[in-house]
C-alpha cells in the first residue's frame, strides 16, 4: 500500500519524458475534438485498443476501466483496487504517451457497494493516470459520497447517463442531471447523446442550454423510444446536428465515439473507423 507521500511522488511523475517526445495524433475536425471511449474496443486488449486508435487516427480517449483492471469477481476486484501500486497506472499512461494518444479521462463506474476506501482509491488511480477527470455511470445515492473526494483531489467528475428513465436512482433525465450538478461544483455532465435521445429528450437543445456544465459527449446513434443502437446514420439520433452545433458554437469539450451496435464477428476497428468517417463528413 502506498503512503500519501509515495502517492504524491507518483502523481508528480505521471507525465514521463517520453510524452514530450511522442508525435501527437490530432483528430480534431474543424475544431471539434473527436476521440473514442475505449469501451468501443472492449473486445481488444489495452495494447490492441491503442493500436486500433493509431490505425484509425484518433488522438484522445476516455480510458475504459476494462482496459485497466483485471476481470475478477467483486471482492477480488476490490482487493486489487486497494492493493495495486500506483506505478501500475503510471505505466498504463506511458503506453498512451508513447503512441501519441491522450487519455484525458478515466471511466470508473462508482456503485453503492463501493467502500469509502475504494472510492478514494479510484481518485488516486485517476491522478496516477495523469488526468483530473473521471467519467462515471453512478447513482444519485452514491454521487454525494464522491463530492468530498472530488474536492480533496481536485478532480472533476462527469456524470454519465443512460436511457433507463424507469430507474429513479439512475442518471437519465434533465432533472436527474440537475440533481447531480447541485451536489458539488466539481460535478459536470458526460452526455451520451444516443441514450439521451432514446430516453425521449432533445440532445441539441440540451447541449445549447447546458454546454457550460458539459465536459464530454458520447456520440452514438439510436432509435427513439429506447430503441436499439444503430450504425451511424441509420438511427434517429441527431448526430450530425450535434457535431455541427459543436463546430459552429466552438464548444471545447470532446465528442467521443462509443461503438455499441456491433455483433459478434464484426470488425471493431473497421466499424469505429466508419464512425469516425461519418463524423468527418458531418463536419465538412
Amino acid at each position: 500500500m502506498y503512503s500519501r507521500r509515495d502517492f504524491g511522488k507518483v502523481a508528480l511523475s505521471a507525465f514521463p519524458l517520453a510524452a514530450a517526445l511522442a508525435a501527437k495524433i490530432d483528430s480534431r475536425i474543424h475544431g471539434v475534438r473527436i476521440g473514442a471511449q475505449t469501451y468501443s474496443f472492449r473486445d481488444l486488449t489495452l495494447g490492441g485498443a491503442i493500436d486500433a486508435m493509431k490505425t484509425i487516427g484518433l488522438g484522445q480517449c476516455e480510458l475504459f476501466t476494462g482496459h485497466v483492471e483485471p476481470d475478477l469477481g467483486r471482492e477480488s476486484l476490490r482487493e486489487w483496487r486497494l492493493s495495486t501500486p500506483m506505478d501500475y497506472f503510471q505505466s498504463v499512461r506511458k503506453k498512451f504517451d508513447e503512441a501519441g494518444i491522450r487519455p484525458y479521462a478515466y471511466t470508473l463506474n462508482f456503485k453503492d457497494d463501493f467502500t469509502d476506501e475504494e472510492l478514494d482509491r479510484g481518485f488516486q488511480m485517476s491522478k496516477a493516470l495523469g488526468t483530473d477527470l473521471i467519467t462515471t455511470s453512478t447513482t444519485l445515492t452514491c454521487a454525494p459520497r464522491l463530492a468530498p473526494l472530488a474536492r480533496k483531489y481536485k478532480v472533476r467528475v462527469a456524470l454519465h447517463g443512460h436511457d433507463e428513465t424507469s430507474k429513479p436512482n439512475e442518471f437519465s433525465t434533465p432533472e436527474t442531471f440537475a440533481k447531480g450538478l447541485a451536489m458539488s461544483p466539481h460535478f459536470y455532465i458526460n452526455l451520451d447523446i444516443g441514450h439521451f435521445f432514446a430516453a425521449g429528450f432533445d440532445p441539441v437543445a440540451y447541449i445549447r442550454e447546458n454546454h457550460k456544465k458539459i465536459l464530454v459527449l458520447h456520440i452514438k446513434d439510436r432509435k427513439s423510444n429506447h430503441g436499439p443502437n444503430m450504425p451511424f446514420g441509420e438511427g434517429e439520433t441527431p448526430v450530425k446536428e450535434v457535431l455541427r452545433l459543436m463546430r459552429d458554437r466552438k464548444y471545447p469539450f470532446p465528442a467521443d465515439i462509443e461503438y455499441e451496435y456491433g455483433k459478434p464477428g464484426m470488425d471493431t476497428v473497421a466499424e469505429v473507423k466508419k464512425c469516425f468517417e461519418y463524423c468527418k463528413e458531418a463536419l465538412e
